[in-house]
């Protein structure tokens, strides 16, 4: 047991890790070939913090174990929402304004990607041509994202890099093989682990795999709150929830049928739900109280004692 613990702890960090250098390089290239900054938060940093989830989910769905995806899925959704934004907020030390313009449709779209998941998931299983609407969604939420940010844009200046980065270049190479095996080896020691502990192999995903791939996130909110950003902390939370909703069940169901077990959707569907509603109501004066950011963090504890004890 403990051999395989330390296993999912080597593969998970090298997963993060080669994440994390992946998302860096892909920006640093970005900015030579002069993409607008916008396009880079959205396509390379957005889908540069999902790696870890969207990674694991199709190994997961290749090797037949797709309950881990579909609970990889709800549990960083609920990490996202309660402890990172909680744990945002309260290093804050302050209310955090959530933005001028279009936190409204932000939330929107939070709340209609979750529905879009009970929709496709209240049976239990999720194929691809049910999910496939997930991408399509997904690129109405960028063109939003991009046609809001022209304007910011237009006002800013991209200074293009002298030489092409050839090293950051050679460091996506390298990393794109740590993701590879990071998350192979992470989906095998939770498989490993759930039969030696006899418990579903979801549960795991729900709570250990999740924690550990919503790090990216926080990591990346931290950074911004220590900026005097804490805008885009949350900003991050919405678009990396909005994300793992939409893309990784419509890519992974390329691979395989998703299956969902009954464990989550009795429990841990209801409460992403209930999660995505509360920040929607929380978030409608456009800011978030250190106040509500504990209760959140709270919330969350409550949640993993639940699925602990339950």
């Amino acid at each position: 047991m403990l051999l395989y613990l330390l296993i999912f702890i080597i593969s998970l960090a090298v997963l993060l890790i080669s994440a994390n250098f992946f998302t860096d390089a892909a920006t640093e290239i970005g900015g030579y070939f002069n993409m607008p900054s916008f396009v880079i938060g959205i396509f390379i940093v957005g889908i540069g913090t999902s790696l870890p989830e969207l990674i694991s989910g199709i190994l997961s769905v290749r090797q037949g174990a797709s309950e881990i995806l579909s609970g990889n899925i709800l549990g960083a959704n609920i990490s996202n929402l309660l402890l990172v934004t909680g744990i945002a907020v309260i290093m804050n030390r302050q209310k955090i304004d959530l933005g001028k313009t279009y936190i409204f449709t932000d939330l929107n779209f939070l709340i209609g990607s979750f529905f879009y998941f009970t929709i496709i998931a209240y049976d239990g299983t999720i194929t691809f041509s049910e999910a496939f609407m997930g991408i399509a969604i997904f690129l109405i939420y960028s063109y939003h994202l991009i046609k809001g940010n022209k304007e910011i844009e237009n006002t800013k200046k991209t200074i293009q890099a002298a030489t092409f980065p050839l090293k950051s270049l050679l460091i996506i190479l390298v990393c794109c093989v740590g993701i590879y095996f990071g998350a192979e080896y992470t989906i095998f020691s939770i498989g490993k682990m759930a039969a030696l502990l006899n418990i579903p192999s979801s549960i795991i995903a729900l709570t250990l795999l999740s924690l550990g791939t919503t790090l990216p996130e926080l990591s990346v909110n931290i950074a911004a709150i220590r900026k005097k950003n804490a805008e885009m902390a949350i900003g991050n939370i919405l678009g990396s929830s909005i994300s793992n909703t939409l893309l990784i069940p419509s890519l992974g169901s390329i691979f395989g049928t998703i299956i969902v077990p009954t464990n989550l959707l009795g429990f841990s569907l209801p409460v992403m739900l209930a999660a995505g509603i509360i920040f929607y109501l929380v978030a409608m004066d456009k800011k978030i109280s250190v106040t509500e950011g504990s209760l959140f963090t709270s919330l969350y504890i409550l949640f993993l004692i639940k699925i602990i004890t339950g």
